[in-house]
């Protein structure tokens, strides 16, 4: 993002463009006095134009603080939520709408995040993504390794607009896939949640670009995943997406059990 607003920069676009006027009508005037003048100023103004430009993207970087937890019902966000914010385990149940936190993180910079954990019911999850996608710094998306086998393929179709919707972004997430629930003996492991989500997900690429459109020709066509022609992969996408196993659950009240450290530890590298 930031090298393709540096071209625009050097083509007289962003905020170089808006300020050409000026700097063409001080060139008329300086011309007219000292040339060598001309050529410290002009240089001097190209130098500050582009410190005002670089600290305008990285506050805008800075201003995404948000990582929305995402996932189907019952797949452990709340209490992933839970656990990252007390260190405790509580009993949860469904919920209709978000709740958020702010989430100290663990590293040498004292960093914050906003911890969003937003519904997982069909009828609202992907209301609730449309509403908070834009402020995400990053997306945990949280599976059920045990009940990924009759669940894969809701779960690649949830997972397919999402990836969808933060291809689309200005600055595209960090993206987590974290395999909950290893501590149940039935549990899936990373690697194969990866390679059975990635062959839904072609199937899934394939049927929905033999759709016929909806939508009409002013409209942007929807991001494509993958490489057309290749068998999907999630190597091929813009976006790093990384894959973790970790366990919420553990005992009640005991914080010893709960296996997350992992998710702590990404969370504390892309803060």
């Amino acid at each position: 993002m930031a090298s393709a607003d540096s071209r625009r920069m050097g083509n007289g676009g962003g905020v170089g463009g808006a300020f050409q006027p000026y700097l063409d009508s001080l060139r008329q005037e300086l011309q007219q006095s000292d040339p060598t003048l001309l050529s410290v100023v002009v240089a001097l103004l190209a130098v500050l134009l582009t410190l005002v430009f670089w600290k305008f993207i990285r506050s805008r970087r800075s201003s995404q603080r948000a990582v929305l937890l995402v996932g189907l019902c019952d797949s452990g966000k709340t209490l992933l939520f839970v656990r990252l914010l007390t260190g405790l385990y509580r009993d949860t149940q469904t919920s209709i709408t978000d709740s958020s936190a702010v989430y100290r993180v663990n590293n040498t910079r004292g960093s914050s995040l906003t911890l969003i954990d937003l519904p997982g019911h069909e009828s609202l999850r992907l209301q609730f993504l449309e509403r908070f996608k834009a402020s995400a710094r990053a997306v945990v998306f949280v599976v059920d390794s045990a009940a990924f086998q009759r669940e894969v393929k809701d779960v690649a179709e949830f997972l397919y607009q999402v990836l969808v919707d933060s291809m689309g972004l200005k600055n595209s997430p960090a993206f987590l896939i974290a395999c909950n629930k290893q501590d149940i003996t039935m549990a899936k492991s990373a690697k194969l949640i990866q390679q059975q989500l990635e062959k839904e997900l072609n199937t899934l690429r394939v049927t929905r670009s033999a759709a016929p459109s909806t939508l009409d020709s002013s409209s942007p066509a929807p991001a494509q995943l993958g490489k057309k022609g290749k068998e999907f992969e999630f190597s091929q996408l813009p976006l790093k997406v990384e894959f973790l196993e970790c366990s919420a659950k553990g005992g009640r009240g005991d914080t010893s059990s709960a296996d997350i450290q992992d998710v702590e530890k990404w969370l504390a590298k892309i803060a």
